[in-house]
C-alpha cells in the first residue's frame, strides 16, 4: 500500500498562494527560492483536481499499487473504381490525398483551444460523431470539387480526435502506464487497416460477381462512415470528460482516481487560458524536436497511408489482391505498437525501444527500393516491416502526455505536434508523382531518408530529457527548497515544476 495523507488539502485554488506564502518563505533567495516565488505565484489557478477534495480536508486517502479507417478507405477506393468514377486526372488523387491535411492544419489549434474549454469527453464524442457522417457523404460524391469539400471537413473534424484522446489518457493514467495505453488506443488504427481491407475485399469480389445499384467504393464509405457515428454516440454516454464526472464511479471513488495520479505532477485539467504557459511552451526546445520529428515521420506516413495500395500493386499483385494483402501490414502495426507499449510498462525507456521499430521499418523500405522487381515476395515483405513506423510516432504522443505540465502548454505543444503532422502528410502524397510509377523510387529514397533523420531526433530528445532531469534533481537537493502542498495539482508547466520528471 502506498499511503497519502491528505493534511490540510487546500479545497480553494485562488487561496493557494497565501497558503503557500509560509513555505515560500522558509525557502532562501537563491535559485531555488525565485523558483518558489513563481511557482506561489502561477499556483493562484489551480487545477480542477482540487475539487475533488472539497469535503475531505485532513482525511487518509489509500491508493492501492495492485480511427484511422478514412485514410485507408481512401486507398482501398483509389482501386476500386473512385478514379474513374469522379474523373480524377493528373495529380488530383494526390491532392485529394493532401486536402484532408489542410483542414486538419486550419482547425487543429482552435480545436485544442476547445478541448481545454469544453467538457473533453463531450467534445470528442460530437467530433468522432460528425467525422463519421461526413465520410458517409463521400458516398455521394461524383466529382473532384466535392471530394475536396468532404476531405477538407474530414481534416477538421480528426483535428480533435487524437489529441482530446492523449488528453483523456493523461488524466486517468499514471505516466508509467500511459505508454502502453497510447499504443492501445492508437493500435486501433492497425485494426482499421486489416478490418477495412477485408470489408474492401469482400464487396470487391461480391460486387464483380454480382452487381450492385451503387459502386463498391461508395459502400465503403457508407459502411465506414455509419459505424464511426455509432461508436460517436457510444462515446458520448460511456466516456467522462474527467473523473470529476464520471457517472460509474462513486464520490470516493472519484478521489482514488485523482490520487493515483498525483505522481504525474499533471492534475486533469484546467479550463483558463495562461500566457505564460503559451510562451514556455514555444521557447521549449522540447515542442520543436516534437516538431520535427513529426514533420520529418509524416512525409513517409503521408505517402504511404495513400498509396500502400498502389505500391502492393505496383510489386506485380493485382488490384484484388492488393486489398487482401494490404491487412497483415494491419496485423504489424498493432503487434509492433502493442509490443513495445509492453516492453515501456516492464522496462521502461519508450525512446529507445522505438528507435529500434523504426530501425525495422527502413530496412523494410531498403528491401523494397532493393530487391528486384520480380522478388514480389521479398517485397510485399519489406512494405509490412515499414508498418512498424507508427511506434516512435506514439511514443512521442504518449511523452507529450507525460512530459508536458500546464493544460495550456500541454494543449499547445499537442497542436503544434499535429500541425507539423498535418504538413508532413501534406508533402507526403506529394513525393509520390505519376510520373514514377509504378516503382515510385525517389519516393521511397525520401522516405527512408526521412526516417534516418527521426532517428537523430529521437536521441535528441533522450539527451536532452536526461540532462532536464539532473538539472531538476539538484534544484530539489539545493538548501532551503521546499515541495509546497499539493504542488502536482497546481497547474504548473513541466518547466517550472522542480518535482517534475521527465519520462524516457
Amino acid at each position: 500500500m502506498a499511503h497519502q495523507f491528505l493534511k490540510g488539502v487546500r479545497t480553494d485554488p485562488t487561496l493557494s498562494n497565501a497558503d503557500n506564502k509560509q513555505d515560500v518563505d522558509k525557502i532562501n533567495t537563491t535559485g531555488s527560492g525565485v523558483i518558489a516565488c513563481q511557482i506561489s505565484e502561477h499556483s493562484k489557478d489551480g487545477d480542477e483536481a482540487l475539487q475533488a477534495f472539497l469535503g475531505h480536508e485532513g482525511s487518509h486517502i489509500e491508493v492501492d499499487e495492485a480511427t484511422n479507417s478514412h485514410k485507408t478507405t481512401l486507398s482501398y477506393a483509389s482501386i476500386m473504381g473512385l478514379r474513374q468514377d469522379i474523373n480524377l486526372v493528373g495529380d488530383n488523387y494526390q491532392w485529394l490525398g493532401s486536402m484532408f491535411y489542410f483542414g486538419y492544419l486550419a482547425w487543429e489549434y482552435p480545436t485544442n483551444r476547445f478541448l481545454q474549454r469544453l467538457p473533453l469527453g463531450k467534445y470528442s464524442a460530437f467530433n468522432v460523431f460528425m467525422w463519421g457522417a461526413t465520410l458517409t457523404c463521400f458516398a455521394a460524391v461524383n466529382n473532384f470539387a466535392g471530394a475536396v469539400a468532404v476531405r477538407f471537413f474530414l481534416g477538421v473534424f480528426e483535428a480533435a480526435v487524437t489529441p482530446g484522446f492523449a488528453l483523456l489518457t493523461s488524466q486517468w493514467y499514471t505516466k508509467r502506464e500511459q505508454g502502453f495505453r497510447t499504443s492501445i488506443w492508437f493500435s486501433f488504427n492497425g485494426w482499421a487497416q486489416i478490418i477495412g481491407g477485408l470489408l474492401a475485399y469482400g464487396i470487391a469480389v461480391g460486387v464483380r460477381k454480382h452487381g450492385a445499384d451503387i459502386a463498391g467504393w461508395q459502400i465503403i464509405f457508407m459502411v465506414t462512415g455509419l459505424l464511426t457515428s455509432a461508436i460517436g454516440v457510444l462515446f458520448y454516454f460511456i466516456v467522462p470528460d474527467n473523473q470529476l464526472n464520471a457517472r460509474w464511479l462513486t464520490k470516493e471513488e472519484r478521489i482514488l482516481a485523482i490520487e493515483r495520479i498525483r505522481s504525474n505532477e499533471q492534475g486533469v485539467g484546467n479550463k483558463h487560458w495562461k500566457f505564460y504557459q503559451f510562451k514556455e511552451a514555444l521557447v521549449d526546445p522540447k515542442t520543436w524536436l516534437f516538431f520535427f520529428y513529426s514533420l520529418m515521420s509524416d512525409i513517409p506516413n503521408g505517402g504511404l497511408t495513400n498509396f500502400f495500395s498502389q505500391l502492393i500493386v505496383s510489386f506485380g499483385y493485382t488490384q484484388e489482391e492488393s486489398l487482401l494483402y494490404g491487412t497483415p501490414g494491419g496485423a504489424v502495426e498493432v503487434v509492433t505498437l502493442l509490443l513495445w507499449g509492453w516492453l515501456t510498462v516492464h522496462y521502461g525507456n519508450r525512446l529507445a525501444f522505438s528507435s529500434i521499430f523504426l530501425l525495422l521499418a527502413i530496412l523494410g523500405m531498403i528491401l523494397i527500393v532493393a530487391l528486384p522487381l520480380d522478388n514480389k515476395k521479398g517485397r510485399l515483405a519489406g512494405y509490412y516491416l515499414t508498418q512498424a513506423s507508427p511506434v516512435p510516432f506514439v511514443a512521442i504522443l504518449s511523452l507529450i502526455s507525460t512530459n508536458v505540465a500546464g493544460y495550456t502548454k500541454k494543449t499547445t505543444v499537442a497542436a503544434l505536434y499535429l500541425i507539423a503532422y498535418c504538413v508532413g502528410n501534406i508533402i507526403g502524397p506529394q513525393v509520390f508523382r505519376p510520373k514514377d510509377a509504378p516503382r515510385y523510387v525517389p519516393a521511397e529514397i525520401v522516405i527512408i531518408v526521412s526516417w534516418g533523420t527521426c532517428l537523430v531526433t529521437l536521441a535528441c530528445i533522450y539527451s536532452y530529457s536526461k540532462i532536464q532531469n539532473s538539472r531538476k534533481l539538484k534544484l530539489r537537493n539545493s538548501p532551503g527548497y521546499v515541495k509546497l502542498e499539493n504542488q502536482g495539482f497546481l497547474d504548473l508547466t513541466d518547466g517550472e515544476n522542480p518535482e517534475f520528471e521527465y519520462a524516457l
